[in-house]
């Protein structure tokens, strides 16, 4: 296990009246977490794993995230309210659900790094009854329990967690927001087990606008290109984590721009990448 540090927390980003609304939005979501677990319980109803998004890959279409929001809706599970981070939710929770655990059964401990309150990975995989649930972040303080879920302080780089404790992890929208690559991939490989999956997803583009000058939340924006993502790949692969699936340079194209992000201006797309710690 890693030294004990004094946690040191991030400002939430972008400001106290943001924070305020998205702490409105955690409520109400899992206020019908809680309240749909336990109706499904009574009816005895059980929903398939997500398979329409693969494991590994690039967002193509606006179509290709509609096709997700519908997947979500249908799987009665509770959207984001950015449609387009429903595709790379449904992905990453398919990949957790069907390769995370032991045997078949379902993943025992899955960790969700840079977390948020109010997104879904979480509230998908206790709909899903996954037993242990933890989402660590910068900016969060005194834990708190949210429908049986843990959110607590913790750097994706040093969780302090045991060697081989976790069956999956998952990082969505975090890794272009300062974080050191090499060291948040050496961390993930320790904390998993053998066998067990790190999915992670960030912003991309295969042909990356210019972001110089533009800053959110207090670092650079940074759009991930091609050559970025085949080396992060290569740098997993060195820590001990295989790719699941390909990126081929077919793979990596995309048609379009599916997201747009308001407060920059700027259009991109998502990349979703799985791995297995070997």
């Amino acid at each position: 296990m890693t030294t004990p540090h004094t946690p040191q927390h991030a400002a939430p980003p972008g400001g106290r009246a943001l924070a305020v609304a998205k702490r409105g939005a955690e409520h109400v979501l899992w206020a019908r977490v809680a309240g749909q677990r336990r109706l499904e319980a009574l009816r005895g109803t059980a929903r398939p794993v997500p398979d329409s998004v693969p494991p590994t890959a690039v967002l193509q279409t606006r179509a290709e995230a509609e096709a997700a929001v519908a997947a979500a809706k249908a799987l009665r599970l509770p959207l984001h309210h950015d449609r387009v981070k429903n595709w790379d939710a449904l992905g990453a929770v398919g990949a957790v659900l069907a390769l995370g655990g032991r045997d078949g059964a379902l993943p025992q401990r899955v960790i969700d790094a840079g977390s948020a309150r109010y997104s879904p990975i979480l509230p998908w995989l206790r709909l899903y009854g996954v037993p242990f649930l933890l989402g660590t972040n910068l900016e969060f303080g005194v834990p708190v329990r949210r429908d049986g879920v843990t959110f607590r302080y913790g750097d994706v780089t040093d969780t302090g967690l045991p060697d081989g404790s976790v069956d999956a992890i998952t990082c969505m929208s975090v890794i272009e927001h300062g974080v050191p690559i090499v060291p948040f991939l050496a961390e993930s490989a320790r904390i998993l087990r053998p066998g067990g999956v790190l999915a992670i997803s960030t912003d991309y583009d295969y042909d990356p606008p210019d972001t110089t000058g533009t800053s959110m939340y207090g670092v650079p924006v940074h759009i991930f290109g091609p050559g970025e993502i085949r080396e992060l790949v290569a740098q997993a692969g060195a820590a001990g984590l295989e790719l699941v699936g390909e990126l081929t340079e077919k793979a990596l194209q995309h048609p379009e721009r599916p997201c747009h992000w308001k407060r920059t201006g700027l259009d991109y797309t998502f990349v979703l990448l799985t791995f297995r710690r070997r």
